[in-house]
């Protein structure tokens, strides 16, 4: 039986009874030896499978090299995933943090600066951080309520309610924040079609239109960016959880053409743009390549062809008939992880390199613990 570690830790989290000890590919090993299917992946961090042997390459010949340096100065792990993530976008400049609510907190202050207006529209059933910007644009009162008063000046429309996001809008807007899909607050697409709506709205407004993919970007939903698929281009987006395949990492992307913001001293991060971090971005960025992209998009039909599953690419959301909760531990005690996206939607978020064989398996725990 795996051991419970008893240590001096704030109780923030909820931890399940498992030490983990190492993984390999889509599987962790507890520390009694007992293997799990893991369609968690770090909630969507670990896209390439765990101990990647080009991402893992990648970090060592860095830690041989270089740990860290100041970003006074110039390292070329930063500046090559810079170079790599401006021609996946188009055309951008980036900031390196190390986390999604830290780039998020840097895309709220990026766009006050950029438009000389504090007004966010986010999305009811968002989520951005648990930071004070970034969970003042999070939808969600239960996570907002304990931490009030947030930062003033946010408006909350409804996703795909056209309507709903036009009325938000205000002279002040100076930032639309939107998920591509809310993963956090149930696993819910944004119709094409809406993040179009959204894209005129910023520019009737003078807003910047940001979208939040921490959860949905690096190859997650079956493109390096959601976005793509929506025929849209933001002015700027925030990525972090796949981007380094566990490493700590956030960026913020600035489009080539949106309006100029930042200026020495604005804003920083100590550690952000660390070389090893980047450098084993860097090996994840080159992976995310066609075959790779096409695995996401054939496992997804995959599933969706088993079961109800609501979402995009490898973001996946199953809605239940009873409390999730309950569900997960279930599939725990079969030997597959999985989480939660809301009191009834159990969340699927395996690494993009997941093999038919292994969603069969999973497929076959989750059936047989629903009793389909």
């Amino acid at each position: 039986m795996s051991l419970v570690i008893e240590a001096p830790l704030l109780p923030a989290y909820a931890r399940a009874g498992v030490t983990f000890e190492r993984g390999e590919g889509v599987w962790l090993v507890a520390d009694d030896g007992r293997r799990y299917l893991d369609f968690v992946a770090g909630i969507a961090v670990v896209g390439l499978g765990h101990r990647h042997p080009a991402v893992s390459a990648a970090a060592h010949a860095q830690l041989d090299r270089l740990w860290h340096v100041s970003n006074l100065y110039w390292t070329e792990p930063m500046a090559e995933l810079a170079e790599r993530l401006s021609a996946r976008f188009g055309g951008a400049q980036a900031f390196f943090c190390n986390s999604g609510a830290e780039a998020n907190e840097a895309a709220i202050k990026y766009a006050r600066k950029a438009t000389g207006k504090s007004g966010i529209v986010a999305l009811e059933g968002s989520f951005h951080g648990r930071t004070i910007g970034a969970l003042s644009a999070t939808g969600q009162p239960g996570k907002r309520e304990a931490f009030e008063p947030l930062v003033p000046g946010v408006t909350f429309a409804r996703l795909n309610d056209e309507e709903s996001l036009v009325a938000a809008g205000r002279p002040d807007t100076g930032m639309i924040l939107l998920e591509p899909v809310q993963g956090e607050g149930g696993v819910n697409p944004a119709e094409p079609e809406y993040l179009q709506a959204a894209r005129l709205l910023a520019d009737e407004l003078g807003a910047l239109l940001v979208f939040d993919e921490v959860q949905t970007g690096v190859g997650r939903t079956g493109s390096f960016f959601c976005f793509e698929q929506a025929d849209v281009k933001p002015d700027a987006v925030t990525l972090a959880k796949g981007l380094a395949n566990g490493l700590p990492i956030g960026a913020l992307l600035v489009a080539d053409d949106a309006p100029r913001g930042f200026e020495p001293g604005d804003h920083a991060s100590t550690f952000g743009g660390n070389p090893v971090c980047c450098a084993a971005a860097c090996a994840v960025v080159d992976a995310v390549d066609d075959d790779l992209l096409r695995n996401v998009r054939e496992r997804s039909a995959q599933i969706a062809e088993a079961l109800p599953v609501r979402g995009v690419g490898l973001l996946l959301g199953l809605d239940l008939d009873r409390p999730a909760g309950p569900v997960v531990e279930a599939c725990f005690d079969a030997g597959l992880l999985t989480t939660t996206a809301g009191e009834r939607t159990l969340r699927l978020t395996p690494p993009l390199v997941v093999s038919p064989d292994e969603v069969a398996e999973a497929l076959a725990i989750l059936v047989g613990v629903l009793e389909l």
